[in-house]
């Protein structure tokens, strides 16, 4: 018997050398290919942004900023006060513009600040305010020292019905460094 699942194995192997076609793929694709792509972010201090603009420079996407009607204080201490009262009180702040028709995206990048361990007010209200059941999203998570935190179980969770990746991108600042090889690992090229 085991001689015969040896045989079994290198036959299979022997197989898909010959012809890939016939090899199993243990992975699945994570980019449709020719997929439509926004990349819609929040920025308060322009690391985000940053980080955004890299992504759209090597997958071609378009950019949308995430703005809300009411700019948050200039003054570092006095924001991250408003935002963390914002994410106690669960408020959705009002965004200046909505993505004209958002149904023509296939994959959807979400970037946000990590503020008080989970994702901006505005990138909240994003998400509530747009239908993007059945979309692919694709988070990236910018911070200043406290990592990921709640911010990807956050962003799922307030988008029900999505295909959310478990492969965010999470970075200090707007370090930009290893977001091809990231794109990459997700199997996309532009």
């Amino acid at each position: 018997m085991k001689k015969l699942l040896n045989f079994t194995a290198i036959v299979a192997a022997l197989t898909a050398f010959i012809n890939p076609a016939f090899a199993i793929e243990t992975k699945e694709k994570t980019m449709p290919e020719n997929a439509k792509i926004l990349i819609a972010y929040y920025s308060w201090s322009g690391h985000t942004k940053e980080v955004a603009e890299a992504i759209q420079e090597k997958t071609g996407g378009t950019l949308f900023r995430i703005e809300t009607a009411k700019a948050y204080p200039e003054e570092y201490r006095a924001t991250t006060e408003q935002a963390q009262k914002e994410i106690n009180d669960g408020y959705r702040p009002e965004l200046k513009a909505k993505v004209e028709n958002i149904a023509q995206y296939d994959v959807i990048f979400i970037g946000s600040p990590n503020w008080w361990g989970t994702i901006a007010p505005a990138v909240s209200s994003f998400l509530a305010s747009n239908d993007l059941k059945g979309k692919k999203i694709i988070p990236f998570i910018t911070h200043g020292g406290g990592g990921v935190q709640n911010t990807i179980k956050d962003l799922t969770a307030q988008c029900p019905g999505c295909d959310v990746s478990e492969d965010g991108w999470v970075g200090y600042g707007s370090r930009t460094l290893g977001i091809g090889s990231w794109l990459k690992g997700l199997e996309f090229n532009k």
